[in-house]
């Protein structure tokens, strides 16, 4: 329980740090970024994985590249469904979500490493 807590602070944090990175994007504040990190995960869960089975022949012919366009459409529908979180476009949508998983691995592995 603890471990969850902390990597929901952690991706609350890599959110914060998103508009530093693609300055199209914006959080409104901390309590915002916690909301966001919630609704990036409930998406993730319940959406992602249907999506990718739907568009597997798609996927496959494009090598895997277009789990990246899903990920940028997810992205950007949890910055339509969020107050205080504004996605600008698709391309920032493709750079946020790009940026967000590489901040949260880092932040990840500097914060919650295993002793």
């Amino acid at each position: 329980m603890l471990n969850l807590l902390a990597l929901w602070i952690v991706n609350a944090l890599a959110l914060l740090a998103l508009p530093y990175v693609v300055p199209s994007i914006q959080v409104a504040g901390f309590g915002t970024a916690l909301l966001v990190a919630v609704v990036l995960g409930l998406i993730n869960t319940l959406l992602r994985p249907l999506l990718l089975l739907l568009t597997l022949p798609v996927t496959l012919l494009t090598l895997g590249l277009f789990i990246f366009v899903i990920n940028a459409l997810l992205f950007q529908l949890a910055g339509m469904l969020i107050d205080g979180f504004h996605v600008g476009g698709f391309w920032s949508a493709l750079l946020g979500s790009i940026a967000y998983s590489l901040i949260s691995w880092l932040l990840s592995a500097l914060l919650l490493r295993k002793s």
